[in-house]
């Protein structure tokens, strides 16, 4: 495919490596204080990213200079093995041309990617705050479009308001630092959000990855089991990020719906960061979820932070 526009004068650009990883965190966080308002990037989920088994960085990885000045930072995923491409893409909004340059060789190497993998077309997606600094005008010049809006909810904590909570009759709750455990919580994650937009599916091996195992606090990690039904939702939390305790998945499943779990799921966790002193819990829920859960966090005293939109592209290969 052709780059619609030149490389511009004094840019370079090249395949990131893990030494590039300093530099791209301040980046990101330079592009977080002019979309939202503060650095929420952490250095250790940008080293996450380069290592991950499944990227390819000689071939999907970008980073772009203006002289010495990193100015712009690019990475692709494949999770589909089909049509559906991810990328990431972030761009200083002093340099316009050169941020489009690096989405055309993005948006190029998306749709070689899809061809590669036999599908008749490629459906590229990208997140972007609602407010980013890419040029949105020319985004929709290329054909890119807004297909979901995402909520980054937060709430504040305390030991007197988040109290222990009791589980709901007939429901137990275990961590999961037995391994028959961690994959019981990876089958329900893949069960109670299968039918979620933008889901792929993961085998047990790949969400270890996705989740950089090393990382994983498996004390964090949440069973709720239901006497006559069994194991039926599961809350991922973790404590690395410095500005807040975070939820990254709560999933119940469709036949355990209704029974008050994920509500149980959500005070547990609240509860359980308060005692450990944190002041501050965020998570993120698609708006159009249709399991309720953007009502239900917001019932328990969420509210939004910042707001982000799914971008979709879809060419022909």
């Amino acid at each position: 495919m052709s780059i619609p526009i030149a490389l511009p004068p004094g840019l370079t650009v090249r395949s990131a490596t893990y030494d590039d990883a300093v530099n791209v965190c301040a980046l990101l966080n330079e592009i977080d204080l002019l979309e939202i308002g503060r650095a929420e990037t952490e250095l250790v989920d940008v080293q996450a990213d380069l290592r991950h088994p499944e990227t390819d960085l000689d071939r999907d990885s970008w980073v772009a200079f203006d002289g010495e000045r990193l100015v712009g930072y690019g990475l692709m995923w494949d999770e589909s093995g089909g049509e559906r491409v991810d990328i990431d893409h972030y761009s200083l909004p002093d340099h316009p041309q050169s941020a489009l340059y690096l989405l055309d060789l993005m948006q190029a190497r998306a749709v070689e990617q899809a061809a590669g993998n036999g599908a008749e077309q490629a459906v590229v997606h990208m997140t972007l705050s609602v407010n980013p600094t890419l040029d949105l005008q020319a985004l929709r010049g290329r054909g890119w479009r807004v297909v979901r809006r995402y909520h980054v909810m937060d709430r504040p904590l305390s030991v007197s308001a988040d109290q222990p909570v009791a589980p709901p009759p007939g429901v137990t709750l275990r961590s999961c630092l037995a391994e028959d455990d961690r994959r019981r919580a990876h089958a329900l994650v893949q069960a109670s959000f299968a039918e979620h937009f933008d889901f792929q599916a993961r085998t047990y091996e790949q969400w270890l990855d996705d989740l950089d195992g090393e990382r994983v606090d498996w004390a964090l990690i949440w069973i709720a089991h239901v006497e006559g039904l069994g194991d039926a939702a599961v809350v991922r939390t973790h404590n690395d990020r410095s500005s807040m305790a975070w939820v990254g998945h709560l999933g119940v499943l469709r036949e355990a719906r209704g029974r008050g779990l994920g509500s149980f799921l959500l005070r547990h966790a609240f509860g359980y960061y308060a005692a450990l002193g944190r002041e501050r819990i965020g998570l993120g829920v698609d708006t159009d979820n249709s399991s309720g859960a953007l009502g239900l966090y917001e019932r328990h005293g969420m509210r939004l932070d910042f707001a982000a939109d799914t971008w979709e592209l879809v060419r022909s290969v």
